[in-house]
């Protein structure tokens, strides 16, 4: 008998001692897996049981959707309530959690970072983001003022947004970056309650979508960067980034409150900047009632 739990406790170790080297021998990124909604729906479907799903969810960090609808979706998914349940622990408790998990500068763009708009610079040995703090321009300038008066105004004055230095601290090694945009409703917090953030267009207004800015390209003078943002003529005035200076991007949400934001074609080396939308209300990112301030995330492109 004592031979046969020697062999046993043997076996056993043996056994655990496979196991560990097996799990360290797993990519960083498997390891370090986060758990959403979508993922949670996949292995139920897969037949795991719930004793294996609520397993997985309390060892793992999670990036979950927990409103009533998203609850909601779940169940009609199959999802069921004591794996719901589990789910809504984790992000209560927030043990592992992303809820208390935020990173400044995590590649992973599951895992929560504090609301901002981020570069991912995968060209690092060791890839992460970084967080692009906002130039605000409080100075404009005009152009073509001779134009515009020797014609009676029939040619156009250009109004331009204008910001110090020639180049921007956050610069990129691709020609078509990727970008992160992490909105307050990510977090669950501020835009909700109205408490003032970087996105808040107004008292009570919270940007929630890439497609309230513009990207422009700046061009760089002595001191100084600037792009136009509005024109007059005649025929009357114009507010906001014109569609030809507008450089298209594609975006996608990756989950709520997070979208992915990439140019839809490269970029030549150069300076440039995500414009809060000027013509999209009247809040401090507008170029309205005669402030002439607007807040730019501004990059350079360096090959």
């Amino acid at each position: 008998m004592s031979g046969n739990r020697g062999d046993k406790m043997t076996l056993w170790r043996a056994t655990a001692a496979l196991a560990l080297m097996g799990a360290c021998a797993l990519p960083a990124d498997v390891r370090a897996e986060t758990l959403t909604n979508d993922m949670v729906v996949a292995l139920v479907q897969a037949g795991l049981g719930e004793e294996a799903v609520i397993a997985k969810i309390k060892a793992s960090a999670a990036h979950y959707a927990l409103s009533t609808d998203d609850l909601i979706l779940l169940k009609k998914n199959g999802v069921t309530g004591p794996v719901i349940a589990a789910m809504i622990e984790a992000g209560a408790t927030g043990s592992v959690s992303s809820k208390a998990a935020f990173s400044a500068d995590s590649p992973d763009p599951l895992v929560p970072h504090p609301s901002g708009i981020y570069m991912l610079m995968d060209w690092l040995p060791q890839p992460k983001m970084a967080r692009i703090d906002p130039t605000t321009s409080n100075q404009s300038k005009t152009g073509g003022i001779l134009g515009y008066a020797f014609t009676g105004g029939i040619a156009s004055l250009s109004i331009k947004a204008v910001i110090p230095n020639t180049s921007a601290r956050a610069r990129t090694q691709r020609p078509r970056p990727t970008f992160y945009f992490y909105f307050d409703e990510a977090t669950r917090g501020l835009s909700q309650t109205g408490a003032p953030s970087l996105w808040l267009a107004g008292p009570a207004t919270a940007i929630t979508s890439p497609n309230e800015f513009s990207l422009i390209r700046f061009d760089v003078k002595k001191d100084r960067r600037e792009t136009r943002v509005g024109s007059m003529n005649l025929a009357g005035a114009k507010a906001g980034v014109m569609d030809k200076d507008r450089i298209a991007f594609d975006y996608e949400q990756v989950t709520p409150g997070v979208f992915k934001v990439t140019p839809t074609a490269d970029l030549p080396a150069g300076e440039y900047g995500f414009l809060y939308s000027v013509s999209a209300g009247t809040g401090p990112g507008m170029w309205g009632s005669g402030t002439g301030s607007a807040r730019i995330f501004d990059f350079a492109v360096q090959p």
